[in-house]
């Protein structure tokens, strides 16, 4: 059976429209917000990407990271920013509706010993080169604290 899949846009606009008719603000909110980053990543100076999934993709990401990063300052600040912690867990938890799956630690490994091996690389100075591949390939997929880490590891002179 042929399993059709509808466009970001088109999810990111049926996800509105629902959450309007049942007075959902909080999730309404965030898609607008999310709307919003689009628009104005695609009207920015410069911009001459197309319109696809991809850029949906890396807009909702960058927004999910701004939320994260939110968070710990809310958590920093302790008692008074605990207020806001449920909105942020909550939009933080929709975008990642949209975005691939993030891939375990055992995936990760295996893609840096290929990177590796391809670039042949052994030099620890040479890891920032190692990751940007990694990171490339797997756009949205790979946590980069996790790649630097394994990368690292595997660079590092076994003793």
């Amino acid at each position: 059976m042929l399993k059709i899949t509808m466009s970001i846009e088109v999810q990111i606009a049926d996800l509105l429209k629902e959450s309007i008719r049942g007075r959902d603000l909080r999730t309404a909110d965030c898609v607008r917000m999310i709307k919003t980053k689009h628009m104005e990543r695609r009207t920015a100076a410069g911009f001459k990407g197309p319109l696809d999934d991809a850029l949906w993709l890396d807009v909702i990401a960058s927004y999910q990271k701004q939320l994260r990063k939110t968070r710990e300052e809310y958590v920093a600040v302790g008692e008074r920013g605990t207020a806001a912690l449920p909105q942020i867990d909550f939009e933080i938890e929709l975008c990642g509706r949209f975005l691939p799956k993030a891939a375990g630690e055992e995936e990760v490994r295996v893609a840096v010993l290929e990177g590796i091996a391809r670039l042949g690389v052994t030099d620890p100075k040479q890891a920032g080169r190692l990751m940007g591949e990694i990171m490339k390939a797997n756009k949205g997929r790979f946590e980069a604290a996790m790649v630097k880490r394994l990368v690292e590891q595997e660079l590092s002179p076994k003793g």
